[in-house]
């Protein structure tokens, strides 16, 4: 006999993963396409980038009238000297950086350098006072390479030792006479905003200026917005996996518990295992845990309808094998021939009474299968019913027993079942009926509709069912017989198997008595047997 695999739950059930797996999953997606934010960060460029084209435009009109001789008589060149002067005026040197070029395109000012020694100030950010946690840089340069990577096709900003206006062609265009303005990146991955105007005096364009700013204030912003959404969306990740954890356990682990009760059931013999109840829970891991405990009854039941019907068969097969027993023990010790006749006669019965027991308990025990592989089909029970009435009106004959069938419906009726065990179950009755019919009776079998059910009545008039036992005739192996029926023509199998079948397909059967009035005296006239079957739905 193989062996049953013991159920085993693992540490981390495949519920919790999956929940876990479609909650983070959609957080992440969504903290992803937030970390870009790209539309943001573009609007704050152009809105920037604006700003800087106007300033560069004031700042290229107060060079025009303040650094430019306003004697028209004079040569219209820019003053260099006067210029500087300006340019430390108007441009701070912390935010933006102007360089001024003369019309041949020489540099002749740049804010970034200063009069004390003509050196160039570079700027370098501090560290914070407060020192980042690791956290936080970790997600500052995962924020720069998010910005590096969406300023790839950007042009590159390169500042060449002798800068001319052939070096940028935004100043190369304001010698033209036109403004431009353009976002470049830088080579550690930042950008870098360009923009030039026309120095004019009397619409003639004696130079050009170029401011440019970084973006450090843009991408702070950015970032930072970046940083409170991450980690808003750690939060939200562990409060989801807190959540889909609970929520899976609170699946998983009745399931585990009504798996492994299922499984001890399986393998223990006794019924000291139980499935638990959870039907409290009001839910559909209650309403499984309600189908198990079912089932499990259900096949309790099963078990210990086999084992009944396994202790009557050995009881009904004990006594006919008995009186062979008996009888063959006898005829030993019996030289007498018309004894020895009647022995064989005896010998003869048992063995033919075996044989329908055989036979009968053969069909009880596979009707389940046969009901559960059969296929069902519209059923028209007058078409069944007249034609089994004709069948039967042969036998009926011999005993000169009336066998008729009523019904006043003009409308077929249609169950829903298999015909052949449906006329196994009315053979069943109808023989029943017959056997109990004194000659020169009647049976009758009558049909119509019912509450959306088909309604059979057979009825006989023979002797009744006894009052003490009227439900009873439908046990196994029922042995009330009529008076002078000969012994082992019936095995007590018929009515049983027929409600069987008859509950099989959703109706039932109930037994009664025919009352008849005499003489102001009620009497039975005889048994009747009512089915009822649903209707075929439409």
């Amino acid at each position: 006999m193989a062996m049953r695999p013991v159920y085993k739950s693992p540490a981390i059930s495949k519920l919790t993963l999956r929940l876990l797996a479609i909650n983070i999953v959609a957080l992440a997606i969504v903290a992803g396409g937030i970390l870009y934010l790209a539309q943001y960060q573009r609007g704050l460029m152009i809105e920037r980038l604006d700003a800087l084209q106007t300033e560069a435009e004031a700042f290229a009109a107060a060079l025009g009238e303040s650094a430019v001789p306003r004697d028209p008589i004079l040569p219209q060149q820019i003053d260099t000297k006067r210029s500087q002067q300006v340019l430390r005026r108007l441009v701070p040197p912390i935010k933006l950086r102007a360089r001024l070029f003369d019309p041949s395109g020489q540099l002749i000012a740049d804010t970034r350098l200063l009069a004390v020694g003509g050196a160039e100030v570079r700027l370098k950010e501090l560290p914070s006072p407060v020192m980042i946690g690791a956290i936080k840089q970790w997600l500052s340069q995962l924020s720069r390479w998010v910005d590096r990577g969406g300023r790839a096709n950007l042009q590159r900003y390169i500042e060449y030792p002798d800068q001319t206006a052939n070096h940028y062609l935004e100043v190369a265009n304001a010698l033209s006479g036109d403004k431009t303005a353009s976002v470049q990146r830088l080579e550690h991955g930042g950008a870098i905003l360009l923009a030039a105007a026309p120095v004019q005096r009397f619409k003639q364009v004696v130079g050009a200026l170029l401011l440019t700013a970084d973006t450090t204030g843009i991408d702070a912003r950015v970032q930072s917005m970046r940083i409170q959404i991450l980690l808003l969306s750690a939060l939200a990740f562990l409060v989801t996996a807190l959540l889909s954890t609970y929520l899976a356990r609170s699946v998983a682990r009745p399931i585990r518990w009504l798996a492994a009760s299922a499984d001890r059931v399986a393998r223990d013999l006794g019924r000291a295992q139980e499935i638990p109840n959870l039907s409290a829970r009001r839910d559909e891991i209650g309403e499984l845990s309600v189908a198990l405990r079912r089932m499990t009854e259900t096949l309790w039941e099963r078990i210990d309808a086999v084992e009944g019907f396994a202790a009557d068969v050995a009881h009904e097969l004990k006594n006919p094998l008995s009186s062979l027993r008996s009888a063959a023990e006898t005829l030993q010790s019996i030289d007498d021939p018309h004894k020895r006749d009647r022995l064989f006669k005896i010998l003869n019965d048992d063995i033919r009474r075996m044989d329908r027991l055989i036979t009968d308990i053969s069909a009880a025990s596979r009707l389940d299968a046969e009901l559960a592989r059969g296929l069902t089909e519209p059923v028209q029970l007058q078409n069944m019913l007249s034609a089994m009435v004709e069948v039967y009106g042969a036998r009926a004959d011999l005993r000169e027993v009336h066998l008729e069938f009523i019904s006043e419906l003009r409308k077929p009726v249609l169950v829903q079942g298999i015909e052949s065990q449906l006329a196994q179950a009315f053979r069943n009755l109808l023989d029943n009926a017959i056997s109990f019919s004194p000659d020169g009776g009647k049976v009758s079998i009558s049909l119509d509709n019912r509450d959306e059910f088909a309604e059979i009545l057979v009825e006989d008039e023979g002797p009744g069912l006894p009052l003490g036992s009227i439900d009873g005739v439908f046990k196994r192996f029922y042995s009330d017989r009529p008076a002078g029926e000969k012994f082992g023509d019936h095995s007590g199998l018929g009515l049983s198997i027929a409600r069987q079948i008859l509950e099989a397909h959703g109706g039932g059967v109930v037994a009664s008595n025919r009352a008849s009035r005499d003489n102001e005296k009620t009497t039975v006239s005889g048994a009747c047997f009512v089915v009822r079957i649903p209707l075929a739905a439409g």
